[in-house]
């Protein structure tokens, strides 16, 4: 090996620095911009802790189900999804006597004490829970 292979292998090892900004003296500028990075804002701050609570809910209808007119919903997390079986029903102007599925994923049916926010964080996706609904039994 000559010398100068010794030297580029040497040379390769070392991160690149930026003289400039080590003799750079922090300015006001630079401090006050720090300070607003670390510094939430309030607003911003309650809205998303709000965002949080609420989850996208899309009901779609299977089978012989009657089709909602609406169907997104913003539903809590700690809703649970029996709740949201006797909103259908409410909503569809059903017996509360008349059974209801409910199903994630076109094929899981969620247990009716489990929590929304639990169902979602395994099942959500594109900031969104899809459930499909049915009065009798449609997958499973």
């Amino acid at each position: 090996m000559s010398t100068d292979d010794t030297e580029l292998k040497e040379t390769t090892n070392l991160e690149p620095t930026d003289e400039a900004s080590a003799d750079k003296k922090p300015t006001e500028n630079d401090e006050e911009l720090e300070n607003k990075e670390q510094q939430p804002q309030a607003g911003a701050s309650n809205t998303a802790i709000e965002a949080k609570s609420k989850i996208d809910v899309l009901l779609k209808p299977a089978g012989d189900a009657p089709i909602m007119k609406k169907k997104r919903w913003a539903v809590e997390r700690n809703k649970r999804v029996s709740w949201i079986s006797e909103f259908i029903k409410k909503y569809l102007k059903l017996d509360q006597k008349e059974s209801m599925f409910l199903y994630v994923q076109q094929s899981f049916a969620p247990s009716p004490d489990t929590e929304i926010g639990t169902v979602f964080d395994c099942f959500g996706s594109d900031g969104k829970l899809v459930v499909h609904y049915c009065r009798t039994q449609a997958w499973g």
